[in-house]
């Protein structure tokens, strides 16, 4: 029998008031706490419990989303709040109104701002001027909740995700970013395997080396052997459309195959953070792979991302 927790059982929230614009807005104890009550969650132990009953978060969206809206706004379902989707031809960000303005509005009618949108500085602006929480649920830099749910799947797959090595292959984006920010935080062994002039941010790979974590950065294919994870994104994200064809040329030969799964550790997975663009990164056949675990990733941004709210704003009373 599941054991299920109560009001006077729930474990104090870490960010309590916080914004969460980057994995390193979070120490790596708080991190550990964050997956611990996601793995808590999953288990069934939070079923009791309304800890966010009568908090509302606002989900900003400039960019278009299934996994992000879906699972925020049913976490909050789950949690006891209200979530409330607001499409950027609703808000026109920095266009209909200053972003200044539209979270000086947001703060005075929610507790929580999740936004997704395309540069991270429109998430600053909204932290600056929100008094609520701001979440990033993804910006042209960093894809900080998505890889909340790659390391609880890690975990749950490999045990510790610390001396692991995780292998990112395709373009250096907001995931490639991201994923060094969680070396730095778990101790995993990152590698970023890019083709020439596509690599991850140079600052964050600075500050991700300056700090001690191991971080390997190559356009060498077989860097990906042995690897215990193996991950990749689209070769196209929203917005680079226009550059289609010349990235398909560069990326020829990155594409993930059950034949490259082959060459990867006989217990090591294959994460993918949807959409998939099949016959470019990927194939149907590798989604599908015995050491595919990118559904079950899926689901884990449901989990991660309420356990999340959950140490953000599970210490607020509603205010009205």
């Amino acid at each position: 029998m599941t054991p299920t927790l109560t009001p006077h059982t729930l474990p104090q929230p870490v960010l309590a008031g916080r914004d969460f614009l980057s994995n390193l807005d979070m120490s790596a104890a708080e991190l550990r706490a964050v997956l611990s009550t996601a793995s808590s969650m999953k288990r069934g132990e939070w079923k009791q419990v309304k800890p966010l009953a009568g908090l509302s978060l606002a989900l900003v969206f400039e960019k278009s989303s299934l996994r992000t809206r879906t699972t925020f706004d049913v976490g909050m379902y789950q949690l006891g709040g209200h979530a409330i989707t607001l499409t950027n031809a609703e808000i026109g960000l920095g266009t209909r109104e200053r972003v200044s303005d539209v979270a000086r509005n947001l703060e005075r009618w929610v507790d929580g701002i999740m936004g997704r949108v395309y540069l991270q500085q429109t998430l600053h602006e909204l932290a600056q001027h929100a008094s609520v929480p701001v979440i990033n649920g993804l910006s042209d830099m960093l894809h900080p909740v998505q890889l909340l749910a790659d390391y609880q799947t890690i975990e749950q797959e490999l045990g510790s995700a610390q001396g692991k090595r995780v292998v990112y292959i395709g373009d250096g984006n907001n995931l490639a970013n991201s994923h060094m920010h969680m070396g730095m935080l778990t101790g995993s062994r990152v590698t970023i395997v890019t083709p020439v002039g596509y690599e991850p941010n140079g600052a964050v790979l600075l500050d991700a080396v300056r700090s001690g974590a191991d971080i390997t950065l190559t356009n060498d294919l077989s860097a990906v052997e042995g690897a215990d994870v193996l991950y990749t994104d689209v070769w196209i994200s929203m917005g680079m459309e226009a550059e289609a064809d010349i990235r398909r040329r560069a990326f020829a030969g990155y594409q993930v195959t059950p034949q490259m799964l082959d060459t990867i550790a006989p217990d090591g997975i294959f994460l993918h953070c949807l959409p998939a663009h099949y016959g470019e990164e990927t194939v149907p056949e590798a989604t599908e792979h015995p050491k595919s675990r990118v559904f079950e990733q899926a689901e884990n941004r449901l989990h991660a991302q309420k356990a999340l709210l959950y140490h953000l704003m599970g210490a607020m009373q509603p205010r009205w």
